[in-house]
């Protein structure tokens, strides 16, 4: 792990300490600057789940990705300055009621005084990591966040300032590693049914909000419900979006 390339990566200039303040600052400057996008699912470049490719692409080539990518990386990266961190399956809640299955998503968890739940893989969620074993409401600018119990498993759960509850999704503590994902993540990227193969997504938290990419729309957000919407004229436009505001440059064939 290149400790100095990395806090490039993500503009940070702050304390490497491995303290619950710094922790906070890394998950909000990642989220700030990596964006969560499943680009390469649609230019045909396999994905890879170890930390030398993951730098190599989210690092090197200043990309994003998923879930896996994201998290995994990031994972690593705090190893490097001394956290301990537990890399976590989780089952992605269904709008209609219920969980997909494990390995559906990646998340983790931070043990320093007291445990934390630290997610940049997941889109538009928690901008700070989360107290794992505090069961009351954790506001966030105009959101709140609960962890609450369910039986052996943990859920983790959003709403919105005038909302209603959500389930995010629910995890178990039992550590794993990448290998343990790589069947699911083949499939995420593969599966027609899968909807990370739907159509391409790119997005990223701003100070206000989010940006996001998806399909052929410009689509930005404000943290207090603001949003607006733009239909791209062309791939020229999408590409020099992808270029000005997520930082990408790599050239990426969309017509595989």
């Amino acid at each position: 792990m290149d400790i100095n390339a990395y806090q490039e990566r993500i503009k940070y200039n702050g304390s490497l300490c491995p303290t619950a303040e710094t922790l906070r600052a890394l998950q909000a400057a990642q989220l700030l600057t990596v964006p969560f996008e499943n680009l390469s699912i649609h230019s045909g470049q396999p994905i890879s789940l170890n930390d030398e490719a993951l730098f190599d692409k989210i690092v090197k080539r200043r990309r994003g990705g998923f879930c896996y990518e994201l998290n995994g990386l990031f994972a690593a990266f705090l190893r490097a300055l001394g956290f301990q961190v537990t890399t976590l399956s989780a089952g992605v809640a269904h709008a209609g009621g219920g969980f997909g299955p494990e390995f559906d998503h990646m998340t983790l968890v931070v043990t320093l005084a007291e445990r934390w739940l630290v997610d940049v893989g997941f889109g538009d969620s928690f901008r700070e990591p989360l107290l794992l074993d505090y069961r009351g409401d954790q506001i966030q600018g105009e959101r709140r966040y609960q962890v609450v119990s369910d039986d052996a498993q943990l859920i983790l759960r959003q709403r919105d300032i005038d909302g209603e509850w959500t389930d995010q999704y629910r995890f178990s503590l039992q550590p794993h590693v990448y290998n343990d994902f790589v069947d699911r993540c083949r499939y995420q990227e593969t599966s027609p049914e899968s909807h990370f193969t739907q159509g391409r997504i790119c997005t990223r938290a701003t100070p206000s909000g989010r940006i996001t990419l998806s399909q052929m729309k410009l689509i930005t957000t404000t943290r207090s419900g603001g949003r607006q919407e733009r239909v791209l004229a062309n791939e020229e436009e999408f590409a020099n979006l992808l270029r000005e505001e997520f930082g990408i440059i790599e050239q990426l064939d969309f017509g595989r």
